[in-house]
């Protein structure tokens, strides 16, 4: 069986016949086009894994073939060629999707390495669509609650626009969610997302990660590089910890907000790009403006269209559904077999504030399948793997038609079920530490069903 089938354009006969043959003798099965009509037809026919197009043919070129193939929807890799090779013939041939540019003559060992990256990335891009199917889509966002509600009708607003975005929340909310939300629901979906998280890049670094470079620039740059934006051309580029930018290159970035263009560090020329900027911090941008950590003009370009991701406390309903979700996504994770909550469990996690939001829920929960050895997680299991000193009653307070002495059962045993935790079960120390005798507690743990 062929490793994969290729799609072979150009209008020179002996082009054609010796990378054919080269692919044919590596196993990969091959058509050959001499025109991109022609090409054309033959991918209305079939279905090609990846595509080699020459740039210089009449008629239709390389690029515009390009072009019509993405078009049409169909996202095989596709490789360019070109015996009259120019920076900017690859630049465009970049943004119009294509994995690699090759210059003839071609070497055997550069086509088939180039050919197989990109196959590699076609079949790693088929892997991860498909473990979202199996695994149901893992950046959904989750929830029924009203502020879940509002946060979607905000996404959906905020992506029918082109202004800048700027996220803001919590730690662990799922604001990259939200951007990535923006973008799928946003005319520039077929486009590219580049993400960049300001804190994670050296300060010295992130100009030649955002504007990219050009060979010899700085010591290290031993050839062209491309930066965000370029790559983010006519698509979105997300600033993840905006409010982490270092102040000079805050500058730079209102700069390119403003201008609608870049200049490549070590480069003397300006190149135009169209992207929309959506940024996020968990930051206070305004006190960072007062204490001159932030630029107040920047924050104004970033902040036209504001939206606030809310923290899981402030939606503590969707933490039943959240939760079950992320079970079965562990389960599968983690090879276990499937488990169920108990019905204590999820009243405990809801019950919980949660200051890491949606992340530390996530991570709680395949910590419990993990940790949990039976087909249930009981109120148990939970409790035992919940930050004990952080956790609220609030499962016990006031809800509607419940009678007085119930509530009151399930705050007494609240607080014995934690006194015992700080003490290690020691029903002694705990008899003394709530002014009890021992036989009392004995028989106030009886009667609410707590085991030692």
């Amino acid at each position: 069986m062929p490793r994969a089938r290729i799609l072979v354009v150009d209008d020179e006969k002996n082009i054609l016949t010796s990378l054919s043959r080269a692919l044919r003798v590596e196993d990969f099965e091959v058509d050959v086009a001499g025109s991109a009509a022609l090409a054309l037809e033959k991918l209305q026919k079939k279905t090609y894994d990846a595509a080699i197009l020459d740039v210089m043919m009449p008629g239709m070129d390389g690029l515009e073939l390009l072009k019509a193939i993405r078009a049409e929807g169909k996202h095989m890799p596709v490789l360019v060629m070109s015996g009259h090779g120019s920076i900017e013939t690859a630049v465009e041939a970049t943004r119009l999707g294509a994995h690699d540019f090759l210059e003839k003559p071609i070497g055997t060992e550069r086509l088939l390495l180039s050919l197989e990256r990109c196959l590699d990335f076609r079949r790693l891009e088929v892997e991860n669509e498909e473990l979202r199917k199996r695994t149901g889509a893992l950046e959904e966002l989750i929830g029924e609650s009203e502020a879940m509600r509002r946060l979607r009708e905000r996404i959906q607003l905020a992506a029918s626009a082109k202004a800048a975005v700027l996220i803001t929340g919590e730690r662990g909310t799922g604001k990259e969610l939200v951007a990535r939300a923006i973008h799928r629901a946003s005319a520039r979906v077929d486009q590219p997302l580049e993400k960049l998280n300001c804190a994670a890049v050296p300060s010295e670094l992130i100009e030649s990660e955002l504007f990219g470079h050009e060979a010899g620039a700085f010591t290290g740059a031993t050839k062209q590089r491309l930066g965000k934006f370029e790559r983010a051309h006519r698509g979105t580029l997300f600033l993840d910890e905006i409010g982490d930018m270092p102040l000079p290159m805050q500058a730079k970035l209102l700069r390119v907000l403003q201008e609608g263009e870049i200049e490549r560090v070590g480069g003397s020329g300006v190149i135009p790009v169209d992207v929309r900027v959506v940024s996020a911090t968990n930051r206070d941008l305004q006190e960072a403006i007062e204490l001159g950590e932030f630029r107040a003009d920047l924050y104004d370009r970033l902040n036209v269209l504001p939206i606030r991701v809310p923290p899981l406390r402030e939606r503590r309903e969707d933490i039943p559904t959240l939760a079950e979700r992320f079970l079965e996504l562990a389960c599968i994770a983690n090879d276990r077999p499937r488990k169920a909550f108990g019905k204590g469990a999820l009243e405990l996690l809801s019950a919980y504030d949660f200051p890491g939001n949606v992340r530390e829920l996530k991570n709680l929960v395949e910590r419990l399948v993990i940790l949990s050895p039976g087909e249930t997680i009981t109120e148990a299991d939970a409790r035992a793997l919940l930050p004990i000193a952080r956790a609220s009653v609030s499962a016990g307070v006031y809800r509607p038609g419940v009678p007085l002495r119930e509530l009151m059962d399930e705050v007494e045993r609240e607080i014995i079920l934690r006194a015992l935790d700080h003490h290690g079960g020691n029903v002694t120390q705990t008899a003394t530490d709530l002014d009890l005798e021992r036989s009392h507690l004995y028989k106030k743990m009886r009667a609410l069903d707590i085991k030692r």
